[in-house]
């Protein structure tokens, strides 16, 4: 399939983040898989994928696009943060590859628009790049990437985010010229709604519909402070 034919298959749709944290019931290439064909059954129009084995495993029981990326560490640049792991997602399956694209410092002392430039060149599959403010945005695009997405906005400034940033998202929309993904804290059917609304191409939904845990938690809490 072509970028554009890819692209196009995602748009105003809803992408389901199949990601489960080591040390949870749900973590692993099986599970996860099992996660994905569930959201492919329930409407969705793509999978957001962590790691080299799920992605693998993914892609063989679903036909919707794969958004790959790779995590190393928890702090600072640690979503696909080199080149070698975007390779290797490509080959494990991925569609897309999603890699952090915000203008914070890298390991390897790379720009991020060197890096999205040595991707561009290496790559045969879009790049998604995850940025926390429109300049990140903007430079992003400008710098080769295919999509960009508000996945990291909130979350670099050392605040607590509750709610999605439509603000950024607003932001992005009126000033790349690439499809914007909105993603981050997208909890309810109105804030999907409100995020195809303001222009988003796709919207992207994780813990919400895939975290056990903190959907439990979260009815236990409310019942908790209602007791």
């Amino acid at each position: 399939m072509t970028d554009t034919t890819l692209i196009d298959r995602i748009r105003h749709g809803l992408i389901v983040s199949c990601q489960a944290a080591p040390g949870t019931p749900l973590h692993g290439a099986e599970p996860m898989a099992r996660m994905a064909q569930a959201a492919v059954v329930g409407g969705a129009v793509g999978v957001r994928v962590r790691g080299v084995s799920d992605v693998a495993a993914v892609r063989r029981v679903v036909s919707v696009p794969v958004i790959g990326l790779t995590k190393r560490g928890a702090e600072g640049v640690y979503i696909t943060p080199n080149l070698r792991d975007a390779l290797d997602l490509e080959r494990a399956g991925a569609d897309v590859v999603a890699v952090d694209a915000t203008l914070r410092p890298r390991p390897d002392s790379a720009s991020t628009d060197q890096f999205l430039r040595e991707l561009k060149a290496a790559l045969g599959v879009p790049i998604l790049a995850d940025v926390d403010s429109v300049v990140a945005g903007v430079r992003a695009a400008d710098s080769g990437a295919d999509l960009v997405a508000t996945t990291l906005a909130g979350y670099t400034g050392g605040g607590r985010p509750v709610g999605p940033d439509f603000s950024v998202l607003e932001g992005l929309v009126a000033r790349v010229n690439v499809p914007v993904i909105a993603e981050g804290r997208f909890h309810t059917g109105d804030d999907v709604r409100r995020a195809i609304s303001l222009g988003a191409h796709a919207v992207v939904v994780g813990g919400a519909i895939t975290d056990p845990i903190a959907i439990t938690r979260r009815f236990v809490t409310a019942m908790r402070e209602r007791g």
